[in-house]
């Protein structure tokens, strides 16, 4: 049997997974956090765990994507305290940037704009869907003109417009990138704006949003983010969270999982500190296989599941050989050079000047220089080939075709295009 179980989460209704076995349970914590006050878990929170930890349960499997970090998460309550202060005291325009999915952050943000009679436009085709899908459910009951167009904006004052957008990780082509660009159709930044941006940094993105930081700020525009204040929860717990939780669950082992070996270690490591035994805890690699004896005993086997990339490439599904995915990055970067060329088959002679095809590497228009210079290296190539030979031994040609020209080419223009060589015996 598998039964899910509410967490808290950035993302509404998630969910934890506990699956039931003879020997006992098996409970996953998926992205999760706790909903306290100054560390103090909520009721509804002691009330979920504490139904949890009433099975036997074997196994728990914590989100580690926060492990690295001590004691409690900053509660969501302390950042829609504090976006409702932003919304009432800034002055001019406001633009708020943050996670689509934050969806029960872009309803407080609505709500208190909705009580202060100010005006919402939403840029961001992901945040337009997520609150059309919250309105026909009824989680989302606005007045019908607290929304506006962007293009509706000049008919109201700057302290009246709330400019709600994605893009908060630097995407090149969502709303606040565009909007950092001065690339919008309707939304022209000045010194009298302020951005919020509700996110923290998704590791892998830092360049991206400090480009659009970058951009922002030559706008002359005010920019509030997580660093600098509470504008941002996480939604993954630290520690002090983690370490209550499974005191909550009670499992005879654990496993930390969702997250960088280091990120493994630390949250291993907290639980370690707070008395759960070092030799009851697996810290696993993808692939690892861990078996459990009668919900008693741990083994991890040394053999391990498979594990790597599956590509999935037309219609065929499964590895892809190295040398397939070497040629693909080398036509997306150099293109590719075609040389046809006729020879006589009993004499080895090039009967006529080659012909050359180029895609992804120059525009022939433009280089007939280089281009008459290569044909006169596949010429000599041939003929150096073919010199007393008898039959031609075409493949070999070919192979000196290649090499000839791939060296000139790297000679001339510094790119290694992937050249092709097509040898025709008349």
């Amino acid at each position: 049997m598998v039964r899910y179980f509410p967490v808290t989460h950035s993302i509404s209704d998630s969910c934890g997974v506990l699956v039931e076995t003879q020997w006992g349970n098996i409970v996953i914590s998926g992205d999760l956090k706790l909903d306290h006050e100054d560390g103090i878990p909520s009721k509804n929170e002691e009330k979920v765990w504490g139904a949890v930890g009433k099975g036997d349960n074997i196994l728990f499997i914590g989100d580690s994507t926060n492990a690295e970090k001590g004691g409690f998460s900053i509660p969501e309550s302390v950042v829609n305290r504090t976006l409702e202060e932003i919304i009432t005291d800034v002055k001019g325009r406001l633009i708020i940037g943050t996670f689509a999915s934050q969806f029960e952050r872009m309803i407080h943000i609505i709500q208190v704009c909705e009580r202060l009679n100010k005006k919402i436009v939403t840029e961001g085709r992901s945040m337009k869907n997520n609150l059309e899908i919250a309105k026909m459910a009824n989680r989302l009951v606005v007045r019908p003109d607290t929304f506006i167009g962007p293009d509706e904006m000049s008919n109201y004052p700057n302290e009246r417009i709330v400019v709600l957008a994605t893009g908060a990780q630097g995407e090149e082509f969502a709303a606040l990138m565009r909007i950092a660009t001065s690339k919008h159709k309707f939304i022209t930044l000045n010194e009298r704006d302020t951005i919020v941006l509700s996110s923290s940094v998704i590791p892998g993105n830092e360049l991206s949003v400090q480009k659009l930081k970058d951009n922002l700020y030559r706008h002359g525009v005010r920019i509030i983010h997580y660093r600098a204040s509470d504008v941002h929860s996480t939604g993954h717990g630290n520690t002090g969270e983690l370490v209550w939780i499974r005191e909550h669950v009670k499992p005879r082992f654990f496993m930390p999982g969702y997250g960088y070996h280091s990120m493994l270690r630390c949250h291993a490591q907290a639980h370690v500190d707070a008395g759960f035994p070092k030799e009851n805890i697996v810290i696993p690699d993808n692939g690892t296989i861990i078996d459990f004896i009668e919900g008693k005993e741990m083994h991890v086997l040394d053999v391990k599941a498979p594990n790597s990339l599956m590509m999935v490439d037309g219609l065929s599904i499964g590895d892809v050989q190295e040398v397939v995915i070497r040629d693909r990055k080398t036509l997306a970067q150099d293109g590719m050079f075609v040389i046809i060329a006729t020879v006589n088959a009993r004499t080895g002679e090039i009967r006529k000047s080659p012909d050359i095809i180029s895609r992804g590497f120059v525009y022939l228009r433009e280089s007939q220089e280089l281009l008459g210079e290569a044909r006169l290296i596949v010429k000599k190539a041939i003929n150096d080939s073919t010199k007393g030979m008898n039959p031609i031994n075409f493949e070999y040609v070919r192979q000196n075709i290649t090499e000839a020209v791939e060296r000139f080419l790297l000679q001339k223009t510094n790119k290694r295009p992937i050249v092709i060589p097509v040898v025709l015996g008349l």
